[in-house]
This record gives structure tokens, sequence and C-alpha cells, in this order.
């Protein structure tokens, strides 16, 4: 299946990069990909990479949980667990953001744990999910408010309180064309939630190209805190608060061993995520550094 090559950078536009790291997709296809960086502005992206059109054999796999409520491995029943502690906090978050529970969209919501949640909650939600399997499951557990994507008519003149995106934006082809719609279909005093890896992180230093949470092909970009900025920017949107998401550390230091050592230690995840955990540790946004980090945008 050939591969397409961004020309551009799409935070900057600028056209020469450099080969930043090479890395296998342990999860599907075993195939080697490139992250290069953008000489300009230093954004990270998987590049070549697959079309829209063909990235879904990449996502065909028991191995990618948030696509199926039935895991029954150990790191499917971690995730799971995880999953479940974090969605709670999460529905804090939105309630501590926002003075009334008013219309929410989540983005990429996969088998629609987060939109039952929040649902429950007393938001009116609606969410979008690409994966046929997983948006039948959400549907089942949102009243039928889920979409193959947000550019469904229902969501034309539509503006939301808050708009989530947990893991999600790395996974998006046309990220200027999405950033730009968030923009738009977003409150005046709003915010949208995006959660995404750090490539900057001390686990994401460790374990280089054994790094989970680089995932390609799936993950197309690496955000750093910068890159982040630089693209919200240009869409007149901008960062108010950056968050930890601290198991993120060790979910994905029990993957990076299994893609380094062919099984996982537990040992060393735990160890390098409490480090990565603590040296990511920070008062000052600016200097948060964990593995996953949240970002709070509203508009400028």
């Amino acid at each position: 299946m050939p591969l397409e090559t961004l020309q551009n950078c799409p935070v900057c536009n600028k056209s020469s990069f450099s080969n930043y790291l090479n890395v296998e997709d342990y999860t599907v296809s075993h195939k080697e990909f490139t992250i290069q960086q953008c000489n300009s502005c230093y954004f990270l992206l998987t590049n070549p990479r697959p079309s829209e059109e063909d990235i879904g054999q990449y996502y065909q796999s028991n191995d990618y949980i948030s696509h199926h409520d039935n895991g029954k491995n150990v790191m499917d029943k971690v995730y799971t667990s995880v999953r479940n502690h974090t969605i709670k906090e999460k529905v804090k978050l939105i309630n501590a953001l926002s003075v009334s529970k008013g219309a929410l969209l989540d983005i990429g919501c996969g088998t629609g744990a987060f939109v039952q949640a929040v649902k429950t909650d007393g938001w009116n939600v609606a969410g979008t999910e690409p994966d046929q399997g997983a948006r039948t499951i959400a549907n089942e557990k949102a009243a039928g408010r889920i979409y193959s994507d947000i550019y469904n008519p229902a969501f034309e003149n539509q503006q939301f309180d808050i708009i989530t995106m947990w893991h999600v934006l790395e996974h998006v082809h046309k990220l200027n064309e999405t950033v730009s719609w968030l923009s738009l279909h977003l409150k005046e005093n709003g915010k949208i939630i995006i959660a995404v890896p750090n490539p900057q992180s001390y686990d994401a230093l460790q374990y280089v190209r054994f790094w989970a949470a680089y995932d390609v092909p799936r993950h197309l970009y690496h955000f750093t805190k910068a890159s982040m900025q630089k693209l919200l920017q240009k869409h007149n949107l901008t960062v108010i608060n950056t968050l930890p998401m601290w198991f993120d550390s060790f979910y994905v230091g029990m993957l990076s061993t299994k893609y380094k050592r062919k099984k996982v230690s537990l040992f060393e995840s735990v160890k390098t995520g409490l480090i990565s955990n603590l040296k990511g540790r920070s008062n000052n946004k600016e200097e948060l550094n964990t593995s996953s980090l949240i970002y709070i945008v509203t508009k400028q």
C-alpha cells in the first residue's frame, strides 16, 4: 500500500524536514515508519504515512482496546481499570471548567465509556467515532448521537460548551481543518480539552524508539508544548492551562517494555513511570512534562 508524504509542515508550512527517529509499528504491521522533524518549528510528524483512506487497516487488531470492550489479557484489564478511574476524574474536570452542564462533544469517543459517563452526569452529549464497530457500541450508550466524523450535518449550526479530544488529535489527517472546525464550533466561553502524548517526557527519552506512545503510523503527529501552542494560535485558540495524566506513564511503560524485551517488565515500567512523573511534576504549566498532557484551550 503506497504511503503519502507531506511536503509542508502542518504548523509553520515550511518544507524542510530532518529524520528524527525510525519506529516500528509494534501493534499491527510491524513495518518501520519514520518520524521527521520540521527544521523550522521543530514539529514532529510521521512522514511518510498511510493515507486517510488506507489508515483503517492499521487499527485492525484485537490489541487496539479503545475500539472494543472485550479485552481479556492483562494489558487490556489494566487499561480498562485505569480508564474507569480516569473517566471519573475527567467528569470532575469538565464540571470544574463549566458553569453549567450544557452541550458537550467528544471527538473520537471509541466505545463511548466517557460519553456515557457525562450523559449520566447530566450533560447534553454527542460524539464522533470513525470505527464502525466502536461507533455501534457507543451509540448504544449515547442514545444514537454518535456520528462518523465532525462534518456530519447534525453539527453544522451547533456550538458546544465543551469539546473533548482524549488522545485523538494525534490521529487526525486533516489537522488544520480539524482545529479550525473546533474554533468555529466552540462557544465564546467554551473550553476544548486536548490530551496527547508528550515526546519530551522522561519515559519517552528513556524508551526512545520503543516508546509505545509514538504508536506509528496511527499517531501522525507528536506534539510538544511549543508545537501545540503554535498550532492552536494559527486558529485563534490558546492554551490556558496544562494538566498531567499520571497513569499514562505506567501503561505506556508496560507496553514499551513489552516492545523492547518481548515481554512486560512490571518492575521497569513502574520504576520508569514513577521517575517520569516525579521529573515531570511541576506547579508551573510551562514546565509540566509528564508522559501525556492535557491542554485546556479557549478562544483568544
